[in-house]
């Protein structure tokens, strides 16, 4: 039963990941139909944002009343309904509205999966299902090529997904009965009574947790400033032609995947602590590299490493929070975790935006690198704080 429910949750990571990269693959098609500027895709994405920040400082609560289980089932066809109203949407105002019960369901579920994972299995599988992750979000964009070139324009693409995700939802709900066992005891006491959800304030008050939350902070940031950033860095600084650029760029979300498979297999011998203090620093040898002024292989060669390091930091900061923090009050962390990411997804590219349109694009390797010593400064305090729990 135990690997039947851990198939199931590779099978759910992969489908999570599916629709992340849609509407980047789908907006060429969807703002000249819809008759709107090109920038109006930032609303759509911040108020999935935003949606997600909400649920994910909520999951603590909602995750302590429901389980596991019932949430994770409970978000994904929340998803579900959105993506397939997304799939029936002519007019922009639509897609706003479908975009809050998207981002509602998405923050669920990430925070409140990713503290069953934390506390039930083993840091590779936690590699190796944001893995998962990442081939869904690669895949997205074919779903969604797939529709465009076969006649189902952009609708349809998100029509299969919504669909793909009902059908995660069926299975979700029918292995229900694997959950309950486990769930009577997580987030609570011995006796298998829930435990209080913890305000915000309470959970901002718990040693060492202001510091993880600016290490998701900072990782976010480093992750999407470097994914949207990196193809303008190339053709603007560095006089690459946009297509190879853009084939560089993407160069980064592989290392990214492929990295966490690897990590997975490293975790077998480093620990939690070890393996994000291997990839910070691989991180600082990718920027380090692009600091370089030379040809484009070396260009090619900092952005793949920089995924390299950011593979085993998200996965591996995550899986260590109950051992940070205590099982008891790791659903609380996580979930103000994960709004944290958000909130550097939401803020920090857009600042360098302002900074390359006002300065220079060039400076992308030093703004990478002012967040990442952020990062580790923040991480070595978390441990230095936590180390009376003899954590990782």
């Amino acid at each position: 039963m135990v690997n039947i429910l851990l198939a199931i949750i590779y099978l759910a990571f992969i489908s999570l990941g599916l629709p992340d990269s849609l509407l980047g693959a789908a907006w060429p098609s969807i703002y000249p139909e819809l008759n709107v500027p090109m920038s109006y895709a930032g609303i759509v994405s911040m108020i999935i944002a935003l949606g997600t920040v909400v649920s994910s400082l909520e999951s603590d609560r909602v995750t302590r009343k429901l389980g596991t289980g019932k949430v994770t089932a409970i978000s994904v066809a929340t998803t579900a309904i959105a993506l397939l109203g997304f799939s029936f949407s002519h007019y922009y105002w639509m897609l706003c509205l479908w975009a809050i019960p998207y981002g509602l369901g998405a923050g669920s579920v990430d925070a409140s999966l990713n503290n069953y994972v934390a506390l039930h299995y083993k840091s590779r599988h936690m590699s190796w299902l944001h893995c998962m992750w990442g081939i869904g979000a690669a895949t997205g964009p074919y779903v969604m090529g797939y529709a465009l070139t076969h006649g189902m324009n952009w609708n349809g693409g998100y029509r299969i997904i919504g669909l793909m995700q009902i059908v995660l939802t069926v299975i979700l709900f029918v292995s229900l009965p694997m959950w309950i066992d486990r769930s009577k005891t997580e987030n609570g006491d011995s006796s298998g009574e829930p435990g209080e959800a913890l305000s915000l304030r309470e959970i901002i008050r718990i040693t060492g947790a202001k510091e993880i939350m600016i290490c998701f902070f900072c990782y976010c940031a480093i992750e999407q400033t470097t994914g949207l950033w990196a193809s303008s860095y190339l053709t603007v600084y560095k006089g690459i032609s946009p297509e190879i650029a853009a084939g560089y760029a993407s160069m980064f979300y592989i290392g990214i995947t492929a990295g966490r498979a690897v990590s997975g297999f490293i975790t077998f011998k480093l620990n939690d602590k070890q393996m994000v203090r291997l990839g910070q620093a691989v991180i600082a040898l990718g920027v380090l590299v692009m600091f370089i002024p030379a040809g484009n292989t070396l260009s090619l060669a900092g952005l793949v490493l920089i995924g390299l390091g950011c593979a085993p930091i998200y996965p591996c900061l995550i899986h260590s929070t109950p051992d940070h923090f205590g099982a008891d009050k790791s659903q609380a962390v996580i979930g103000v975790q994960m709004a944290s990411a958000y909130v550097g997804i939401c803020l920090m590219p857009p600042l360098f935006g302002f900074i390359a349109s006002h300065i220079s694009v060039s400076l992308l390797p030093v703004y990478l690198l002012v967040i990442l010593i952020c990062m580790a400064a923040m991480h070595e305090m978390l441990i230095k704080k936590t180390a009376d729990k003899r954590c990782i």
